[in-house]
């Protein structure tokens, strides 16, 4: 079987034949620096040291990034050839199709981003609910809005998880599940951080785990998270670009202004709803008609099927 050489091959054996000549070269000035040492005048021979040892700093930088750099180059072709030969399209097919298109939500742009929000926050529900009926048995109430099936905290995970990751989504998995593992465990954390500081309530508390840090997030969690991280960037990510490439411009804009205008709606209002909820806990009766409508259509029975897992701190 024929060996064909890249570049960067024939160019290292050139650099290590100059290894070897350098060697040879660095023998002869150890030579003069014995002589010098013994009382012999080498002129210029400091500055000649001097030389080579900046010399051979800058050789030893520029190795370095080549090192690095040839070493990013083999672990994304490693990726991408392991990608494309799986069942789901791959990134680098996604990249091909996009870069000949000029679709409205190419690349990591804005509509991107805000299609990876809505689609996220929707789907996050979807999966958890099916998740706790497959373990328990029931279906429970998985949104952080009062109107449609939607949660921030899956819609912000996809979006940072899409926006942090999509530089390395034709990487080796390494890079993929520590990218989760931090921004999944960050988003996790001020999410939690944020709704108790606002509402003086909380959704989850991981205090009963190990390695928990407030109880916001747990390294169990960050874990999971770390590999989602990998099957969002490698299989979820590239599936969902495909069907997001099928929608046309036209339509697809205007549908991510509009469900991104909604969705800022939803959680605004979710947010009053619930403020007024966390009033009515501690014992404040509505004091103008829009606090009565809200206690009117959003009683704390129905509150507490939105919510099942919602806890207002005291």
């Amino acid at each position: 079987m024929k060996n064909n050489k890249t570049k960067i091959e024939t160019k290292s054996l050139e650099l290590l034949n100059a290894v070897i000549s350098q060697q040879e070269h660095q023998e002869d000035l150890y030579i003069q620096m014995a002589k010098q040492e013994i009382g012999e005048n080498i002129p210029n021979l400091n500055n000649q040291i001097n030389d080579e040892l900046d010399s051979l700093n800058r050789g030893i930088e520029n190795i370095n990034v080549a090192l690095k750099t040839t070493e990013e180059m083999k672990d994304e072709l490693k990726a991408r050839n392991k990608d494309i030969k799986g069942n789901l399209p791959s990134n680098t097919e996604i990249d091909y199709v996009e870069s000949i298109s000029n679709h409205f939500a190419k690349g990591i742009n804005l509509y991107k981003i805000l299609l990876i929000m809505i689609i996220g926050s929707f789907l996050g529900v979807i999966i958890e609910m099916m998740f706790c009926f497959v373990k328990y048995g029931y279906i429970e109430s998985r949104t952080c809005t009062v109107i449609g099936p939607f949660n921030i905290v899956y819609g912000l995970g996809a979006t940072f998880l899409s926006v942090f990751l999509y530089k390395y989504r034709n990487r080796g998995n390494g890079l993929s599940f520590v990218g989760g593992f931090i921004v999944g465990s960050v988003v996790e954390y001020l999410c939690s951080y944020f709704q108790e500081l606002m509402f003086g309530s909380t959704s989850w508390d991981y205090s009963a785990m190990p390695f928990n840090l407030n109880g916001r997030i747990c390294l169990m969690y960050s874990v999971f998270w770390g590999i989602l991280g990998v099957l969002w960037i490698k299989d979820i990510y590239p599936l969902m670009s495909k069907w997001i490439l099928k929608i046309p411009n036209k339509i697809g804009k205007i549908f991510t202004i509009a469900m991104t205008v909604f969705l800022i709606f939803d959680y605004c209002l979710s947010g009053v709803v619930v403020f007024r909820w966390m009033n009515r806990q501690q014992g404040n009766v509505s004091e103008n008609k829009i606090e009565e409508t809200i206690d009117e259509i959003y009683p704390d029975e129905k509150m507490e099927k939105i919510y099942p897992n919602l806890v207002f701190k005291k």
